[in-house]
């Protein structure tokens, strides 16, 4: 499994001034993820790559990557370390006539446990004059990939204009992006991956301050609308340009759990990442 409850209590972090209410009884076992995306190019590409997954050390936190879904045939099988193969994308109809689709059927007779939907290169960001998801189609994926018996990396965030407004405005997009789905919210099942889109792929991250800000106000809400307890366990991961260069001080925010990593997984780097948040975090 790539979920596990922590065997050993370490002393919890203290709760953030903007989530007073949830208790924390155990300590989230930190998840990163290396999205691939579109990428590389060659195949020659590829076991170096891999090479970057398996020299991850994942006995202290869950480690994912999302190869492009042309080379996912030839890696599934490549990771020896405990990391996750998990796709970038899904239908909700199964097998069929559907073409240019995966379904989760297919994932699961070839091992993979996990999917990653909701992305916002999925949700209108493409730059293509294509119809994004909407959270209800996100929704109706995240049942079918439930349904199934498999396990989800869900995306939200919010683009520039809406962060330009503030903190209420910021979480009142992510809770757009989440009311759909509040009561298939199982930490057992589900990571929240929160990714603000104006950092994505552009080198500026959110500040410490503004990703433990936002963490904590996704936590809060979870708390008063699905339940505190699955507030408490479910893990919220970051994502936008994160690197190991700004691993250390977002692994320290109470609230993050762990990263999902776009640029960088595809540099040795990508280790690094997952040692720090091991090394504050991990169990």
């Amino acid at each position: 499994e790539i979920y596990r409850s922590c065997r050993s209590r370490s002393p919890p972090s203290p709760p953030s001034p903007t989530s007073p209410d949830i208790p924390i009884a155990m300590p989230r076992r930190p998840i990163v993820g290396g999205n691939w995306k579109c990428n590389p190019e060659k195949v020659e590409k590829l076991p170096e790559l891999i090479a970057n997954i398996n020299a991850c050390d994942t006995s202290k936190c869950d480690v994912y990557v999302c190869p492009s879904n042309l080379h996912i045939g030839i890696v599934f099988k490549e990771f020896t370390n405990g990391a996750k193969v998990a796709p970038q994308n899904c239908n909700f109809k199964g097998c069929g006539a559907f073409t240019g689709e995966m379904a989760c059927e297919q994932m699961k007779d070839m091992g993979i446990e996990w999917v990653l939907i909701g992305h916002s290169e999925r949700r209108g960001e493409f730059g293509l004059p294509t119809p994004a998801e909407s959270p209800q189609l996100l929704a109706t994926k995240l049942k079918y990939i439930l349904d199934q018996g498999m396990k989800c990396i869900f995306a939200i965030g919010e683009p520039l204009p809406i962060r330009e407004k503030g903190i209420d405005a910021v979480l009142e997009e992510c809770i757009k992006q989440l009311v759909d789905i509040k009561d298939m919210l199982d930490p057992d099942k589900v990571v929240i991956a929160y990714e603000p889109v104006w950092s994505i792929g552009t080198g500026v991250t959110a500040s410490p301050e503004q990703a433990q800000e936002t963490h904590a106000g996704i936590r809060k809400w979870i708390s008063a609308n699905t339940s505190p307890e699955c507030a408490e366990k479910i893990r919220i991961q970051y994502g936008g340009s994160a690197n190991a260069k700004n691993a250390p001080d977002l692994s320290n925010c109470p609230d993050v759990d762990g990263f999902l990593v776009g640029g960088a997984s595809l540099k040795p780097e990508f280790a690094e990442i997952v040692k720090t948040i091991s090394d504050i975090k991990g169990c």
